[in-house]
C-alpha cells in the first residue's frame, strides 16, 4: 500500500534519492528544502504526487508553518524524514561562534522543530512513524567533528525520550545511522581556517582525511533503500547502523564502553552503601 511522506533536505543527498525512489514507487512526497526549483523535474514528472514547499529548518515558525500545510492539503502523513543537516569539520577551538550557532540550529534545533510540529498531526491521526537520520557519529566520534557529534547524539537523546513519550499515540521513531555514503555530504562541509598547531595531531589527520575524501564510503542507493524499507517494520526498529565501516565502529565503541562500566562497578555501587 502506499505511503505518503514528508522529507527535509531534498535538494541533493539522501533527500534527493529518497524523493526519488518514493516517486517512483508511487508514493506521495512532501518534499522541503531551501531551494525549490531543484525539484522542478520531479515536479513536471510526477505532478500531484510531488508537493513541494521552500523550508529552512532554522526557522521554527517556518517549520511549524511548512508541517501544518503539508498536513492539510494532504490530508494524511505516514513517515515523516527528519534529513536536512549538513557538517562541520575543524578541532573545537578553531570554530567560529557563528559555525557553532548555526550548526546547532541546523542539525539539531531545527530537528527538534520538525519533530515538535509533526507531533500533534500524528497523534490526531492515530499514529505515524518519525525517521530521524543521524549518523554513526550519534554513537561515536571522531576528532575534528565535535560540533557535529554533539548535534547527532543531542538529536538522539531527544528521541529516545520522546519516543517513550508518545508511543502511546502509536508514533515510532528511528534513527537512522549511515556512515560515510558517496553523496555530495562532503562537498558541503564547513571548515574554519586551521591552527597550526592542530596539524600533527589526531583532528588534523581528519580534516586532511575529509578534504581529500579518504573515506571508504558506502553508495547511497543501498542506504536510501535500508530506510524506506524501515517504515514498513513493526515494532520499528529504534536505531538502523548502515555499512560494514559503521558496524563495526558502532559495535566496538559499544563494546568498549560496556566493558568501562563493569570495570567501575564497584565504584557505582559503592556510593550506595549506607556504611
Amino acid at each position: 500500500m502506499s505511503k505518503t511522506w514528508f522529507i527535509t533536505g531534498t535538494s541533493s543527498g539522501f533527500g534527493r534519492l529518497m524523493t526519488e525512489s518514493l516517486l517512483a514507487r508511487g508514493d506521495r512526497v512532501a518534499a522541503t528544502l531551501r531551494k525549490v526549483e531543484a525539484l522542478d523535474d520531479l515536479r513536471a514528472q510526477y505532478g500531484g504526487r510531488l508537493w513541494v514547499a521552500r523550508l529552512d529548518v532554522t526557522d521554527a515558525t517556518a517549520v511549524r508553518r511548512a508541517v501544518d500545510q503539508a498536513f492539510r492539503d494532504l490530508g494524511r502523513i505516514d513517515v515523516v524524514v527528519n534529513n536536512a543537516a549538513y557538517g562541520l569539520v575543524g578541532a573545537a577551538e578553531e570554530l567560529t561562534d557563528d559555525q557553532i550557532s548555526q550548526q546547532v540550529d541546523t542539525n539539531l534545533i531545527g530537528s527538534i522543530q520538525v519533530i515538535r510540529a509533526a507531533l500533534p498531526h500524528l497523534r490526531a491521526q492515530g499514529g505515524g512513524r518519525i525517521l530521524q537520520v543521524s549518523s554513526e557519529g550519534g554513537q561515536i566520534a571522531y576528532p575534528a567533528f565535535s560540533l557535529y557529534h554533539a548535534t547527532k547524539w543531542g538529536i538522539e537523546g531527544f528521541v529516545e525520550a520522546v519516543a517513550r513519550e508518545v508511543a502511546p499515540f502509536g508514533i515510532t521513531f528511528t534513527l537512522a545511522e549511515p556512515g560515510p555514503t558517496r553523496t555530495d555530504f562532503g562537498a558541503k562541509i564547513v571548515s574554519p581556517p586551521a591552527l597550526a598547531a592542530y596539524d600533527g595531531t589526531p583532528a588534523g589527520e581528519v580534516r586532511r582525511m575529509v578534504a581529500g575524501r579518504a573515506f571508504p564510503f558506502s553508495e547511497p542507493q543501498g542506504i536510501v533503500q535500508a530506510m524506506i524499507d524501515s517504515a514498513d517494520q513493526s515494532p520499528a526498529p529504534r536505531r538502523l547502523v548502515m555499512g560494514n565501516g559503521a558496524y563495526s565502529r558502532v559495535r566496538a565503541a559499544l563494546v568498549d564502553r560496556l566493558s568501562a562500566l563493569d570495570a567501575q562497578k564497584d565504584i557505582a555501587l559503592a556510593v550506595d552503601s549506607t556504611g
